[in-house]
């Protein structure tokens, strides 16, 4: 009897250790900016269209086809970064559907701060030591101008390419300000891009074109 019970429990053993551990391909960051320049009615329109963005069947398909890492922080000022929503791999629609309205419903975590995305780069990179199996590690940095505090952009952008982590961006204009030439010059890294958003009440359709064009490399 317990011969029996050993034998089994050891071939159980083995098909567990025979199967494969599932790759990641993809691990996604949006790091979101809630600075100053942000209203209350801006970052409602940021949160909703992150969600928003989750729930389109596109989107939602690149996720299921890819193994896929998606995380959420924000960022403002030079001590201010927080991680929103820890990293989360999304294997079905229901659990795709909580992480949309998880983002959906996230508290604005900084108010009445400065514009520092240096330094939400350099808190982004510290948190790709848990995404360190994926092929590909991407900070998506949205923004709506320039920096005004912190350490300088470009150079963590530099330390984001040694690192081998991409950088792509939305940038969201406002009258009198080159948002998008701003983030070309100074955040996305080389291998990176750009997607306009034209004012807040753009922010959801860009979302979706940029998470569509990341995860398209993956699906192909």
């Amino acid at each position: 009897m317990w011969g029996s019970h050993l034998v089994l429990s050891m071939f159980v053993a083995l098909a567990g250790a025979a199967l494969p551990a599932r790759a990641c391909e993809t691990a996604l960051l949006l790091a979101v900016d809630v600075s100053n320049s942000v209203d209350v009615a801006e970052y409602r329109l940021q949160a909703d269209g992150m969600a928003e963005a989750f729930l389109d069947p596109e989107v939602r398909e690149a996720i299921l086809q890819g193994e896929v890492m998606l995380a959420v922080m924000q960022w403002s000022g030079e001590a201010d970064q927080e991680m929103s929503i820890p990293w989360t791999t999304l294997r079905t629609e229901a659990e795709i559907t909580a992480f949309a309205e998880r983002a959906r419903g996230l508290r604005r975590a900084f108010i009445q701060s400065n514009t520092a995305p240096g330094d939400a780069i350099a808190f982004a990179l510290g948190q790709m030591g848990a995404a360190a199996h994926c092929t590909r590690r991407i900070i998506d940095i949205s923004g709506d101008g320039p920096e005004n505090a912190g350490r300088p952009t470009a150079a963590a952008r530099r330390e984001a390419e040694r690192l081998g982590v991409m950088i792509n961006a939305i940038a969201i204009e406002s009258i009198g300000v080159s948002t998008t030439q701003y983030y070309l010059r100074n955040v996305v890294t080389r291998a990176g891009f750009v997607v306009t958003a034209r004012r807040h009440g753009d922010y959801a359709r860009a979302i979706r074109e940029k998470i569509k064009r990341e995860l398209a490399r993956v699906t192909g």
